[in-house]
């Protein structure tokens, strides 16, 4: 007899995962999410930090933590800090490019909004505080514009093999597409850095240390996990989507690699996430989950001191 009086018996059947179990929804996903990956998310923040120190790596930084946060959220096993410096060695010329162009970009900005806004919050605005309060507002938009679009680049870099030039048009085109996803992650970035702000303001000096430390510990890991939690399903529906329904035999283990289902997947109907086995007494083949692609085995091999070719697993 198995197990005791027929408990602690593990060869028997268990319940399984029904097919239709109802999905839950968004919300309590992405915290069900966040609050088990947070320990590790917490070690890819350090990563980041670490490497966005020189300034001008920032882009770098921001390419691998996207990798890790992105895979994080398709439920996708990460090696830290494996993959997180193996997609900068992948992606640094892009991103390196990226941070330039965004720093060139955000002093630009600075400097049009101070030169525009002076002459509409001083006291002495003349007759041309019309004409410089619409420039002014004109830049706003120019910058928030510019602002969303980072939401975008990223994830675009380390998926798709595009230039730099396609990333930052494709992510232009997705601050009109993606209006309430947009919406939703400014919305929540900005109530945050807001009560950061309040906070170190009434209790200062102290809280003051306190808010940076935090800011630094936790904000960025949990900015580019909301980023990809609400873009991801967008991407996948204007770009992934309609490519692979003409291409459907292409790329099958970088779909893999995004969780996303197969032709191959969508022809075994009958298969199921936990097999009855109840009735079979003789133990089978040992096999690699479908959730972990050939990828991720590869990098495991790393760890085993199996060597084995590299890909770069994007689309």
């Amino acid at each position: 007899m198995a197990g005791l009086f027929g408990f602690f018996d593990y060869t028997k059947a268990g319940p399984g995962v029904s097919k239709n179990e109802p999905k839950k929804k968004r919300f309590f996903q992405f915290w069900e999410l966040y609050i088990r990956k947070f320990f590790r998310l917490c070690i890819a923040d350090l990563l980041y930090l670490l490497v966005s120190l020189p300034v001008v790596t920032g882009g770098m930084a921001e390419a691998g933590l996207t990798y890790v946060t992105r895979n994080y959220v398709r439920e996708k096993h990460v090696f830290l800090p494996d993959d997180f410096f193996g997609t900068i060695k992948k992606n640094w010329k892009q991103a390196l490019g990226m941070q330039i162009i965004d720093m060139v970009a955000t002093a630009v900005f600075a400097i049009a909004l101070w030169f525009y806004g002076y002459p509409v919050f001083s006291a002495d605005s003349g007759d041309g505080s019309i004409l410089s309060t619409i420039l002014f507002a004109l830049m706003i938009m120019i910058t928030v514009t510019w602002r969303v679009m980072r939401y975008y680049v990223y994830l675009q870099m380390i998926t798709f093999r595009m230039t730099l030039k396609q990333i930052i048009k494709n992510s232009l085109k997705f601050v009109l597409i993606s209006l309430k996803e947009n919406f939703i992650i400014s919305a929540i970035l900005l109530a945050i850095y807001a009560f950061l702000a309040v906070v170190a303001y009434l209790f200062h000096p102290l809280s003051t240390v306190i808010v940076i430390v935090l800011f630094l510990l936790f904000m960025p890991a949990f900015r580019s996990f909301l980023i990809q939690f609400m873009i991801f399903p967008v991407i996948k529906r204007v770009i992934i989507d309609p490519y692979y329904e003409e291409h459907p035999d292409e790329d099958i283990e970088a779909r893999r690699d995004l969780n996303i289902e197969t032709n191959e997947a969508e022809e075994k109907t009958d298969d199921v996430i936990f097999e009855d086995r109840a009735d079979s007494e003789t133990p089978t083949e040992t096999v690699i989950p479908k959730q972990y692609s050939a990828e991720e085995m590869r990098r495991a091999k790393r760890y085993t001191r199996q060597p084995d070719a590299d890909d770069d697993g994007t689309i």
